[in-house]
C-alpha cells in the first residue's frame, strides 16, 4: 500500500497561480511582447502593449475560468489591487466561480524600496480592492516579481494573511517562524511559468506540454515516498491565448486521470500545512538576510519589530 502524505488518499496536488494584473501595468512603458523589436519612448503612449494588456481581462481570464470549470477544479489567483480597481466585475467573478482571491500589491511595481509604513500601506490598500470587489478578504501574497523587503513577512501577518508564495526553493509546502509563530509558504514556479517558458525562452505549446509532463511525471513517482506539489502559473495575456488554454487542457486532462492526483487552491494548501504535524520546517530567509545586511552596516530598509 502507497503511503499518502496528503489528506483524502491524494498523491499529488498540483497548485495553479491564475494571476490578475492586466490593468494595473503603467500606462506609459510598460513591457510587452514589441518591447524586444521597437525601442519605444516612455514619455509616448504605446496603444498596441496596453491593449496586450486589456487581452488579459476581457479575453484571457474568462477563457481561463472556463477551462478550471471543464476539469472542476479551482485556482488561486493573485490580484494587483488596481487592475481590481479598474475591472472589480472580473475580480468578482473570479471569487463567485470558487476561486480564491490573494494578494499580489496595489500597484504592478516593485516594493523593495520601500519603508515600513509605506509597504504597510502597499499591501493593506490591495486588500481593501480584493475585499471591496469580491467580499474576500486575502489570506496569501504574491509580491511583485516575487520581490518583498526584510519587513514583509512581518507585515502580512499584522494583517491577517498567513501564507506567501515568493520562494521556490521546495517542491512541497513548509513552514517558517515570524516572530515566532508559524507562517506558510506554498512554493511558486518561476521555471513553469508562462511569462518564462513563452516569453522568455519562447516555448512553443509543444515544449510547454513536455516540460509540463515530465515534471509531472517525476513528481508523481517521488510522491510514492514523500509529500510532493507541482506548482503551474499562469498570467492573463499569455496563457489566456486560445492555442495555450489548449494546450493546457491536454496536459490537465493527461494528469488529472493519474489516481490521487487533484488541484486545490493555495489557501486550502496553506491551511493544510498549517495544521499537519510533519510539515517541514525552515529558517526564515528575511531573518537571515536583515542580520546580514546588519553586519554589513549597508541597511538601506529599517527593519521592524
Amino acid at each position: 500500500m502507497t503511503k499518502t502524505f496528503w489528506p483524502e488518499d491524494i498523491r499529488l496536488v498540483i497548485s495553479i497561480s491564475m494571476q490578475f494584473e492586466a490593468g494595473g501595468q503603467a500606462p506609459y512603458g510598460a513591457g510587452g511582447p514589441f518591447s524586444g523589436f521597437i525601442e519605444m519612448d516612455p514619455a509616448y503612449p504605446d496603444f498596441p502593449t496596453q491593449s496586450w494588456y486589456r487581452y488579459g481581462y476581457v479575453e484571457g481570464l474568462q477563457r481561463m475560468m472556463d477551462l478550471w470549470d471543464k476539469h472542476k477544479i479551482r485556482v488561486t489567483s493573485h490580484m494587483v489591487g488596481s487592475a481590481v480597481d479598474r475591472s472589480p466585475q472580473v475580480a468578482r467573478e473570479i471569487v463567485e466561480r470558487g476561486h480564491e482571491a490573494a494578494a499580489h500589491g496595489r500597484d504592478w511595481v516593485l516594493q523593495v524600496g520601500l519603508q515600513a509604513k509605506e509597504e504597510r500601506a502597499f499591501i493593506a490598500d490591495n486588500v481593501a480592492s480584493i475585499l471591496k470587489a469580491t467580499g474576500q478578504t486575502p489570506v496569501g501574497y504574491n509580491g511583485a516579481a516575487m520581490r518583498g523587503t526584510i519587513n514583509t513577512l512581518k507585515i502580512l501577518q499584522d494583517l491577517g494573511f498567513t501564507y506567501h508564495i515568493d520562494d521556490v526553493s521546495r517542491d512541497e509546502p513548509f513552514l517558517i517562524p515570524v516572530r515566532g509563530r508559524d507562517f506558510a509558504v506554498v512554493p511558486y514556479s518561476l521555471t513553469l511559468n508562462d511569462i518564462v517558458q513563452f516569453e522568455g525562452y519562447r516555448f512553443d505549446t509543444t515544449a510547454y506540454e513536455q516540460q509540463l509532463k515530465d515534471e509531472f511525471d517525476l513528481l508523481y513517482e517521488e510522491a510514492a515516498l514523500r509529500r510532493r506539489m507541482m506548482s503551474i502559473s499562469t498570467h492573463d495575456r499569455v496563457q489566456g491565448r486560445p492555442f495555450r488554454v489548449r494546450s493546457l487542457d491536454r496536459f490537465l486532462t493527461y494528469a488529472l486521470s493519474h489516481p490521487g492526483v487533484v488541484c486545490l487552491r493555495k489557501d486550502e494548501i496553506a491551511r493544510f500545512a498549517l495544521s499537519a504535524p510533519d510539515v517541514v520546517r525552515d529558517p526564515n530567509p528575511h531573518d537571515d538576510w536583515a542580520v546580514w545586511e546588519r553586519a554589513q552596516g549597508q541597511q538601506l530598509i529599517t527593519p521592524i519589530d
